[in-house]
């Protein structure tokens, strides 16, 4: 077999499709990231708390989002949802979207965990304190919870990424839609595919190092053994 990589690198209109895919996806995952974890925050925050109603609208939330493949959400987001509500987004807002719904589930399950972590020891001396839950819950309870779960947050953002390529599903220009325009026009898949391959392995690497350093800002105070 000959390996015939130059039919990508040497036109720069492949290079080009590459480099905004690359940055679509990162951008997608980065904007379904972020909202994602806001959404997880209050659905954690739901199951923590001891009103039975809001603890069972996030338990239904997150089984169902954790228990159904994302292209399924993703079609439902971008096919299902414009038919009933009668909207119509940009495809990469279905997109985001899909992801940001997709995130809050793993992300809550994830805080949950690091909620139900904290010694109650440390709630208890807050409340005798005179500090009201609220106030508990954002100055004690939160920090410690993403402090402590801040890898397992790391490892699951890395993962769902990794998982992003299926948006090029619904016509979205991210990094797999590139390789199967490529693939399509060049009939070279091993080439395409190890060249995506390595793309998102570099990508991958790029988020972990920088998830690190804002780890190493974030929780200076934390105490690491």
């Amino acid at each position: 077999m000959e390996f015939r990589f130059f039919e990508i690198y040497r036109s720069g209109e492949y290079l080009s499709l590459l480099a905004e895919g690359a940055g679509l996806s990162a951008a997608l995952a980065i904007g379904g990231g972020l909202m994602g974890l806001t959404l997880a925050t209050l659905l954690a925050s739901f199951r923590y708390s001891k009103i039975p109603v809001l603890q069972q609208i996030s338990t239904g939330y997150t089984e169902f989002i954790r228990n159904t493949p994302l292209i399924v959400q993703l079609f439902i987001v971008a096919f299902g949802l414009p038919l009933l509500l009668g909207y119509q987004w940009p495809f990469w807002g279905h997109a985001l979207l899909a992801l940001t719904i997709n995130f809050s589930a793993y992300f809550a399950e994830i805080l949950r965990a690091g909620f139900n972590a904290v010694p109650n020891g440390q709630i208890e001396a807050a409340a005798s304190l005179g500090l009201k839950k609220p106030v508990i819950f954002r100055k004690i309870i939160f920090p410690q919870a993403v402090a402590m779960m801040y890898p397992s947050l790391n490892s699951q953002f890395i993962f769902l990424f990794l998982t992003t390529g299926v948006i090029a599903e619904i016509g979205v220009r991210d990094l797999m839609y590139a390789g199967l325009f490529i693939d399509s026009r060049t009939f070279r898949s091993f080439e395409v595919f190890f060249t995506i391959t390595v793309i998102y392995i570099l990508m991958a690497l790029l988020f972990k190092t920088l998830l690190q350093l804002i780890h190493r800002g974030l929780f200076k105070w934390k105490v690491t053994r």
